[in-house]
């Protein structure tokens, strides 16, 4: 089954060509054909001439990122992108959202829905559709949300799995808190989930982890491209144990989203670390996965730096205390484990009852996937994707802060001018305060 990806605005087509070329080399360095092939079959089409062109429809309302986007992929000589399979025009959207979602969006409906349709036609059968965006911009989350919402119309009974890269908290636009709010608000109606990376977390891990000293975005859209690589790449499954999943966006929903209510994704993996590093450090299972469950107790972001300190408290035990000892309690956690020896890695740790709200069935709260391949030049890596409280603070950030401009309705005409009402940033505040208050509550 196939995924058919949708790069949109400046970010999702910076991060894009990232992405395939981390699927294209983890998948084509290693012995074992079927892996291989799944993969490729998978994110990839073969055009007349036996070379690999990825499946994905490239979209911003200014040509020179998507230019570059093109030009990265054919020059790498590995796989390109299809030449008619991408929409821009001369003019962006001025990180207004509201200029994205009701101008830009509407006026090129047509011609975004028949490029995808068309690379949606050349798969045999779609797992799902993955859209990348930045949440902050004018495009990316404008057009963004307005081309998901076209999508959800098209393919009603499809899966459709939305990227979204959270800008620095000390920002990058004035108005991207608005932004954010409009975006999340619109998109947890239409989604049926959210995987977010943050700035933030991912610059620190380039910059402690990596030892990068002038950290570029290309950098940056490596470490995010490394850590969805190791989601969507074939995996063996609790469904399939014994061969390769091919419906890879169905199995991760299945895991992990139970609740409409509840779609906020996070992602980490360990280690990170620069190539020089890679080749004199070992790593054991045991290790790793201890690591990773503390940041997933600690909500920490990287596994330096971790508390130690937090624990887990019983199912019920929280309240005050939970929250002053930074506990974070999860809906569902998916497990990735890739490597050497996989099959001697124990997660039962993960299995602990007490890290998982009590509501849930506990055959609901924990699922695992392996691979024995080792990937992108890591010979063991652990991914956790989790539903938990772990994005509760960076989203009760981002409302607060849009909250604070909102009241003195800062910057506000520059919305209601393309249609965007004050009611409509109510209704979107208010959706995102109960979303926050269901977390909480967890």
């Amino acid at each position: 089954m196939s995924v058919v990806t949708v790069q949109l605005g400046q970010c999702g087509n910076q991060i894009g060509p990232e992405l395939f070329s981390t699927l294209y080399d983890d998948s084509s360095g290693t012995s074992r054909r079927t892996y291989s092939q799944l993969s490729h079959e998978r994110f990839f089409w073969e055009d007349s001439g036996g070379m690999l062109v990825a499946r994905s429809v490239l979209v911003d309302m200014e040509p020179k990122v998507i230019s570059q986007a093109i030009a990265k992929a054919s020059k790498s000589g590995k796989w390109r992108y299809w030449d008619k399979a991408h929409f821009c025009q001369k003019q962006g959207s001025g990180n207004n959202w509201a200029n994205g979602y009701c101008v830009h969006g509407p006026r090129h409906e047509e011609a975004v829905e028949d490029l995808v349709r068309r690379e949606v036609e050349r798969c045999d059968r779609l797992s799902g559709i993955f859209a990348m965006m930045s949440v902050a911009g004018g495009t990316g989350s404008g057009v963004g949300t307005f081309i998901t919402q076209c999508l959800r119309d098209m393919y009603p009974h499809s899966f459709i799995l939305n990227h979204l890269t959270w800008p620095y908290g000390t920002g990058e636009v004035i108005v991207q808190n608005y932004n954010s709010v409009l975006t999340l608000s619109r998109l947890y109606q239409l989604s049926d989930a959210l995987v977010v990376h943050e700035n933030d977390t991912v610059h620190k891990i380039c910059s402690q982890l990596m030892n990068i000293k002038h950290i570029s975005v290309d950098d940056i859209n490596k470490v995010i491209a490394h850590q969805l690589g190791s989601m969507l790449q074939p995996a063996y499954t609790v469904d399939s144990p014994t061969h390769y999943s091919r419906n890879p966006i169905g199995e991760l929903l299945s895991s992990l989203v139970c609740h409409p209510e509840y779609k906020l994704l996070s992602l980490c993996s360990i280690p990170h670390m620069s190539h020089t590093s890679l080749a004199y450090s070992t790593y054991t299972w045991p290790g790793l996965l201890k690591h990773l469950r503390q940041m997933l107790i600690a909500s920490a972001r990287m596994e330096e730096g971790i508390d130690w300190k937090v624990s887990v408290l019983p199912s019920g035990g929280e309240s005050a205390q939970t929250r002053q000892m930074g506990f974070n309690r999860s809906l569902s956690n998916l497990l990735i484990l890739r490597g050497k020896e996989v099959s001697s890695a124990d997660p039962g740790a993960f299995k602990d009852p007490a890290l998982y709200t009590s509501w849930v069935p506990p055959d609901g709260t924990f699922s695992s996937w392996t691979s024995p391949v080792p990937f992108n030049g890591y010979e063991k890596s652990a991914t956790l994707v989790s539903n938990s409280q772990f994005l509760l603070k960076p989203l009760d950030d981002i409302v607060r802060k849009a909250w604070n401009m909102f009241v003195s309705r800062a910057y506000v005409h520059q919305y209601t001018k393309f249609g965007i009402s004050e009611e409509g940033f109510l209704d979107s505040f208010s959706m995102l305060e109960q979303i926050i208050s269901s977390y909480t509550h967890l």
